[in-house]
């Protein structure tokens, strides 16, 4: 997959192939209704014999709007892009959102910058997309410019699983709540994040459960508490016990943090310094304080039973 930083660097000599099936979006978490998008554009671009191709922004517009209420991210820039990529797509575009590009107007945006600069021969986006300075324009322009340019549009219906929309907005109030298995759904793979083994206090080690330390390169993380996960490192990949919280047996607050018991792990090097990726697959209680250590070890015992069972289960 091609990746352009800009829709000026894509619009030159050596960018996008006229004609191109664009799907347009944030796609933060690449969910299930962005999912559909993308297959529309590849089922018109393989229909066209055309490059089937994604418009991005980064950062997300909400940054550059609204700080205050920007919402928390559900992925960083370079794991969205290694998602678009699974998708199949042949390109992404990602276009830097800034003060200049937010006061394009919304017929400079397709008449100069999709139609003139990319050369699209479709154009797909849900049903409740807005674009262009003020976010003013609608559906109804793009019906009407896009044709007259010599594109078509295609309005991608909003996606809905038990009845209820499906949007980056409830992933992440269900991220939040520590309903990863709900967001999982939303997602069509689990939540994860990625980030770096760090040295941590060693009391797994001494509980006879050790822990690798994670340190998220993440905007968004689950409600604290206890998961069944599955680890992705330099080990492969293995179920796991992670607590994220903040570890009120041992009366401590140092804020966050993300620990991680390794089911099967037989490897004696450390890990520190190494990456790693977690996927949360279920929650399996809240974080909390124990009588003794001893009461926290065997609870420990009990979690890495129940997070194996998950975590090993056929499909994970």
């Amino acid at each position: 997959m091609r990746v352009f930083g800009s829709i000026d660097e894509a619009s030159g000599s050596a960018g996008l192939a006229p004609g191109a099936a664009l799907a347009i979006g944030n796609f933060d978490g690449v969910h299930l209704g962005h999912r559909a998008l993308l297959a529309e554009a590849l089922r018109l671009a393989r229909a066209q014999g055309t490059p089937a191709a994604a418009l991005t922004f980064e950062p997300h517009p909400g940054k550059l709007l609204g700080p205050k209420v920007a919402p928390r991210l559900l992925t960083t820039p370079a794991r969205k892009l290694e998602l678009l990529a699974e998708a199949g797509l042949d390109a992404v575009v990602v276009q830097p959102f800034d003060a200049a590009f937010a006061a394009v107007s919304a017929e400079a945006f397709v008449q100069g910058l999709l139609l003139g600069g990319l050369r699209v021969g479709a154009v797909v986006v849900g049903e409740d997309f807005s674009f262009g300075q003020g976010r003013r324009g609608r559906a109804e322009q793009l019906r009407a410019w896009l044709p007259a340019g010599g594109a078509r549009l295609s309005l991608v219906p909003k996606v809905e699983l038990d009845g209820a929309p499906v949007s980056s907005t409830r992933v992440r109030e269900l991220v939040l709540e520590g309903r990863v298995a709900q967001a999982a759904r939303m997602l069509a793979r689990p939540f994860d994040v990625d980030g770096r083994v760090v040295t941590g206090m060693g009391r797994g080690r001494g509980l006879g459960f050790p822990t690798a330390n994670v340190l998220p390169d993440a905007e968004l993380l689950p409600a604290n508490g206890v998961y069944a996960v599955r680890a992705r490192g330099t080990f492969g990949e293995l179920p796991g016990a992670a607590n994220l919280g903040r570890k009120p047996t041992f009366g401590e607050d140092a804020g966050q943090t993300l620990e991680i018991h390794l089911i099967g792990f037989a490897g004696k090097e450390s890990l520190v310094g190494q990456p790693m990726r977690v996927a949360f697959l279920e929650r399996l209680r809240d974080e909390q304080r124990f009588p003794s250590v001893e009461a926290l070890a065997v609870q420990i015992g009990r979690d890495v039973a129940l997070a194996a069972r998950i975590g090993n289960a056929p499909g994970r």
